[in-house]
């Protein structure tokens, strides 16, 4: 029993004790198993990681990293459950109950659907959402600043010299597509720049989308000299169309993204973009929904629900630079 204690961190062991339990753990070179934990403590501590038909493979990727990462930590199994979108409210939430899971992490758009967070609710699983339109006294929640961060992006292009600066949207049942559109457009109207809205082009997060758009606005007459688009996926997209076109990339044409996934750093050139943190978002949702439903030694589960706020980053590469002279 001191030897569990001292291995899981928990008080009243003397520092000389968890010394020589970490010298007999190293000798032996014990490994603790899950499994076996869970099964001691008659329980299975489950947590699912919702998704939805919307959300790219790149950001479910990072999401489940993050997810993936925390979950040893904490004895607790993860599983992932797709939510078809043809699927009705209570066919959801009888799908989850049917997972045997103590709580859910529900990443965006499913966050933003009321009925299936009241629907968990009622049906006694906790939930946190990742990135929701908004938060609430009812709901935990880790974020980071979408409208602060593509007003940055937007600003950072504009003090570089662009006034052709297009934006590709991502889709609309993404709250968080809104916020960066925001963002783009408050950037505009601090520097005295006019809203063009033919520089505004729709997209849905996917790549393909992102080389729809991307061949609208590099087609006319007068291309703008600068295209920030809403996630990595379009950016990357916007590279192709340009290099298809012979279009020099930064030479001709700045291309920045956001998300920040291993996809920003792969393609050449590699992508300015802004870092938001998905890995530890959903790093986050897991120890908070852990914390409160599993509080362990000096842990306390609060009461009230947590809003967590994570800092982005603007990550500066090889895709943007001053506009050609006269532009």
């Amino acid at each position: 029993m001191t030897a569990s204690r001292a291995l899981n961190g928990k008080p009243r062991v003397s520092a000389e004790t968890r010394e020589a339990v970490a010298a007999a753990v190293a000798e032996l070179g014990y490994v603790p198993n899950t499994s076996a934990r869970m099964l001691a403590g008659r329980t299975v501590r489950r947590i699912a990681l919702l998704h939805g038909g919307a959300t790219t493979s790149a950001y479910l990727g990072e999401l489940l990293l993050g997810a993936l990462d925390e979950a040893p930590a904490r004895n607790v199994h993860l599983t992932v459950e797709q939510c078809p979108d043809r699927a009705t409210m209570p066919e959801l939430v009888a799908q989850i109950v049917e997972a045997h899971v103590a709580g859910v992490i529900l990443p965006p758009p499913l966050c933003d659907r009321a009925e299936l967070v009241e629907g968990l609710t009622a049906a006694g699983i906790a939930v946190v959402a990742i990135a929701p339109d908004r938060e609430s006294e009812a709901l935990a929640s880790v974020s980071t600043d979408d409208r602060g961060a593509a007003y940055e992006m937007t600003r950072h292009l504009i003090e570089l010299g662009h006034r052709r600066i297009a934006l590709i949207e991502g889709t609309s049942r993404h709250r968080s597509s809104t916020r960066r559109r925001h963002g783009y457009v408050d950037a505009l109207r601090d520097h005295d720049m006019v809203l063009e809205q033919d520089l505004i082009e729709a997209g849905d997060f996917s790549y393909r989308s992102g080389l729809i758009a991307a061949e609208r606005l590099l087609g006319r007459a007068e291309r703008p000299t600068a295209i920030f688009a809403c996630n990595d996926d379009m950016a990357a997209a916007a590279v192709t169309i340009a290099h298809q076109m012979k279009i020099s990339v930064p030479g001709e044409l700045s291309i920045c993204g956001f998300d920040d996934t291993p996809l920003a750093d792969a393609i050449w050139p590699r992508l300015t973009t802004i870092r938001q943190p998905i890995k530890e978002m959903s790093r986050k949702a897991m120890a908070i929904l852990c914390t409160r439903l599993w509080p362990d030694g000096q842990d306390e589960a609060s009461a009230d629900p947590e809003h967590l706020r994570l800092p982005f980053e603007l990550r500066r590469r090889q895709s943007d630079a001053v506009p050609p002279i006269g532009q």
